[in-house]
Formats: structure tokens, sequence, C-alpha cells
């Protein structure tokens, strides 16, 4: 191999090596999250994880007592809280990975966690 004589071989080596590594971690960034969503519970008493398209009904300690939360259809929402004005209750449910609901006196906080690809990643100015 006739090379100019300032570029040597281990020159050509260590551009073929970040040559290949720039092109792996493209693949890697450009490749996507391929996760699916989970819905995830989080109390005082635990952490709770379901697939997000699940059916799960189930009861959720907090320092005020139980709250309900049910998933269906790909959507979580809390269904019964003993929390005193229940906002919680009437919020919308929840769908979209980055979404979340909670009923802040009972201290449960409900999200959906995993890739959106229709999202937006950052927004910057």
């Amino acid at each position: 191999m006739n090379l100019p004589r300032d570029v040597r071989f281990i020159d050509v080596l260590l551009i073929a090596a970040a040559l290949a590594a720039a092109v792996f971690l493209g693949i890697q960034v450009y490749s996507g999250n391929s996760a699916s969503p989970v819905l995830i519970i989080e109390s005082p008493d635990g952490r709770w994880m379901y697939p997000a398209d699940s059916s799960v009904e189930t009861d959720i300690p907090g320092p005020l007592g139980m709250t309900h939360v049910v998933l269906e259809n790909g959507a979580a929402r809390i269904t019964d809280s003993p929390c005193p004005n229940r906002t919680c209750i009437a919020s919308p449910p929840i769908s979209r990975p980055g979404t979340w609901s909670a009923c802040l006196p009972n201290r449960v906080l409900i999200r959906i966690d995993g890739h959106d690809p229709s999202a937006l990643d950052a927004i910057g100015h």
C-alpha cells in the first residue's frame, strides 16, 4: 500500500476505527427504542409495573387508604380514592408515553413510560 509519507498504517487504522464507531453509534441512536409502553404506579408502599396493553384493576395503598387504579384498552385512570376533593378521579385517562395522573393527597402516581415514535424528543430555542 503506497501511502503519503505523513500517513502511517496506524493512522489509517485509527480513522477506520473512528468511522466504524460513528456508524455503530448512528445505528444505535436512529434505530429507536422498541420497548413497549408500560404503566408504572408509585406510592410510598412500592412500585408496580404492568404492560400498557394489559387489563388490570388494582388497589394501591397510600397514607389515606386505598386508591383504585384501572388499566384497560391501553388507558389507565384512577377510579376511586380516599382523598378529600377527589380531583384525581375526575382527571381523564392516560394512554400515551410521558403522560401521568396522580392522587397527591394519597401520594399515588400513575404514569405511562415507553417510546412514542410520534412524540418530539426535544425543542430548542
